[in-house]
C-alpha cells in the first residue's frame, strides 16, 4: 500500500507539473479553471490505477474538489452549488443500472443461473474447449441482456464450481469469460455501462444502438474463438476428470424457486421488451428499468431491505462522483480544447477521427478504466462532432458514427488490463474469494494481445461501414 502511494504521489506530482508547464510551450492558453479542474480530473486517474482509495471514496472526493474550484475560480456562484450538481448527474444512467441491478439480483435468486451452467458443462461432456466456447457465448449474450458486470458475478461461481468438479484449472475459462462480458457488453445499450452514458448523452434508443453494433460484436466474437484457441492452447490439453460425477449432478436442483424464475423471467422480457420500444413510447430506458423493478418487488412480495442487497450502491456513487467531476472539467472549457486538438490532429477527416477515436479510446480506457474515461470522452464527442468539417461530413449519416467509435473503443479496450472494465475487477474479486488470484501482468498478457487484435478487426469493419455508409 505504502509503495502504491509513493509511486502514485510521484506520478501526480509529474502529471499535474506538466499540465501546468507544457500547454505553453505547446500553444495551447490554459486558463487557472481548466488546469485546476484538470488536476483533479488526472488526479482521479492516478489515484484508480494505483487503487490507494475506493473509486467511489475517490469519485465522491473529487467531485467536492472540483466544487470547490469551481466557486474558487467564479464559474458558479456557491448559491448554484447544488443545482450544478443535480444538473452535472445523469440520473438516466443512474436509474438504468439500479433498476436492473434490482431486477437481475432477484432472478439470480431463483438459482437459474447456476442451473444454465451445469447444462452447458453438461453439454461439454468435460471437454475444456467446448466448456470454454459455451460459457464464453453464455457470458456474451448474458451481458447484452443483463450488463457484463452482473453477468461475471454470475457465471464465475459456477465456473469455478465446475473446475472442481472436473478437477482442472479455471483460470483460462474465466479470463475468457471476462473477454466475452466486454465484447458482447458492446452489443447493446444496457450491456456496459459506458454504452449506458454514451446513449444516454446522445439519445441513442435501444434498437439503433443494437443496430449499429451488433454486427462489430458477431465479427469480433466469432473471430475471438481464434484467438482463444491459441492463446490457452497449453490449458485446452487438460485432462478432466469425474465426468460421471458431473452427470450424475442433477441441474433441476439448482432452481431454487420456480414460482420467482417465472415471475423475474417475465418481468425482464416485459423490460427488454420495453426498452425496444422505448423510443416509440418515448419513455427513458430509467423509467422502464426502475418500473420493472418496482412490479417485481409487488408480485413477489421481496422486502425492499433484501432485494437493495443486490445493488452495488459504491458503483452508483462512483457514477454520480464521476459525473460531478467531468462536468466541471467541461464547465472550464479545457474539453472544447482538447476536441479542437483531435479534429486538427485528423484535418477534420471523419474517417480518420473515428479510428483515432477508436484507438486511442481503447488503449485509454485499458489502463483507466472505461468508465471516467468515457465520461470525460462523451463532452469531447459533443464537440468534435460541432465543428464544421466535421458537422459537413456527417450529414450525409443518418446517425453520429462517432458514438459508436467511442462504444467500440472502450468496451473492448476493457479487455487490455485487469483494471480496463468494472467486469474484470468484478470478477477477479469473485475468483480470488474462491483461492484463484490473479496478477495484473498476468492479465496483462493476455489481454492486451487480444485487445489489440480484437479492436483491429472491429476497426477494420467500422473503417468499411464508413467508407460505403451501412
Amino acid at each position: 500500500m505504502k509503495k502504491h502511494l509513493t509511486v502514485g504521489a510521484m506520478a501526480l506530482v509529474a502529471l499535474i507539473g506538466m499540465l501546468f508547464t507544457l500547454p505553453e510551450y505547446i500553444g495551447l492558453e490554459l486558463t487557472i479553471a481548466m488546469m485546476l479542474t484538470l488536476s483533479v480530473l488526472l488526479g482521479m486517474y492516478v489515484i484508480l490505477i494505483t487503487e490507494v482509495l475506493h473509486r467511489a471514496t475517490l469519485a465522491l472526493f473529487g467531485a467536492l474538489l472540483i466544487i470547490i474550484v469551481l466557486i474558487y475560480t467564479g464559474i458558479i456562484p456557491a448559491h448554484d452549488s447544488v443545482d450544478f450538481v443535480i444538473g452535472a448527474i445523469d440520473f438516466n444512467t443512474i436509474g438504468l443500472l439500479l433498476g436492473m441491478m434490482i431486477i437481475v439480483g432477484i432472478l439470480g435468486e431463483s438459482g437459474v443461473f447456476q442451473y444454465i451452467g451445469i447444462r452447458a458443462a453438461k453439454l461439454s461432456n468435460g471437454n475444456v474447449w467446448k466448456l470454454m466456447v459455451l460459457f464464453s457465448v453464455l457470458t456474451a449474450v448474458g451481458s447484452a441482456f443483463l450488463d457484463n458486470v452482473t453477468m461475471v458475478l454470475l457465471i464465475v461461481p459456477v465456473t469455478i464450481s465446475v473446475a472442481r468438479i472436473l478437477n482442472i484449472n479455471p483460470i483460462s475459462l474465466i479470463l475468457a469469460e471476462i473477454f466475452a462480458s466486454n465484447v458482447g457488453g458492446a452489443a447493446t445499450l444496457i450491456g456496459d455501462p459506458p454504452n449506458i452514458m454514451i446513449a444516454s448523452a446522445a439519445g441513442i434508443s435501444f434498437i439503433d444502438f443494437a443496430i449499429h453494433m451488433v454486427p462489430e460484436v458477431l465479427v469480433t466474437f466469432a473471430f475471438s474463438f481464434l484467438l482463444l484457441r491459441v492463446m490457452f492452447r497449453k490449458d485446452l490439453k487438460q485432462k478432466p476428470e469425474n465426468i460421471e460425477k458431473l452427470h450424475q449432478i442433477d441441474a433441476k436442483k439448482e432452481i431454487k424457486d420456480v414460482v420467482l424464475l417465472k415471475k423475474s423471467v417475465g418481468v425482464l422480457f416485459g423490460v427488454i421488451i420495453m426498452f425496444m420500444l422505448h423510443g416509440f413510447f418515448e419513455l427513458e430506458v430509467s423509467i422502464i428499468a426502475l418500473g420493472g423493478a418496482a412490479i417485481l418487488l409487488v408480485i413477489t412480495g421481496m422486502q425492499p431491505a433484501r432485494a437493495f442487497t443486490h445493488v452495488e450502491w459504491p458503483t452508483l456513487l462512483f457514477f454520480a462522483g464521476l459525473f460531478v467531476i467531468v462536468s466541471g472539467v467541461e464547465l472550464s472549457g479545457a474539453l472544447e480544447i482538447f476536441a479542437n486538438q483531435i479534429v486538427a490532429v485528423t484535418s477534420g477527416n471523419l474517417q480518420a477521427t473515428a479510428m483515432l477515436v477508436i484507438w486511442t479510446s481503447a488503449f485509454a480506457s485499458a489502463f483507466v478504466d472505461n468508465i471516467p474515461y468515457t465520461a470525460t470522452m462523451i463532452p469531447i464527442i459533443e464537440n468534435i462532432s460541432q465543428d464544421p468539417s466535421i458537422a459537413s461530413s456527417l450529414a450525409a449519416f443518418s446517425y453520429n458514427p462517432l458514438w459508436y467509435a467511442l462504444a467500440i473503443g472502450a468496451d473492448f479496450g476493457g479487455n487490455g488490463t485487469l483494471i480496463g472494465a468494472s467486469a474484470n475487477l468484478v470478477a477477479i474479486a469473485v475468483a480470488e474469494r474462491h483461492g484463484h488470484r490473479f496478477l495484473f501482468r498476468d492479465f496483462l498478457v493476455k489481454g492486451l494481445p487480444y485487445m489489440i487484435a480484437t479492436v483491429a478487426v472491429a476497426s477494420v469493419f467500422f473503417y468499411f461501414r464508413l467508407m460505403f455508409n451501412f
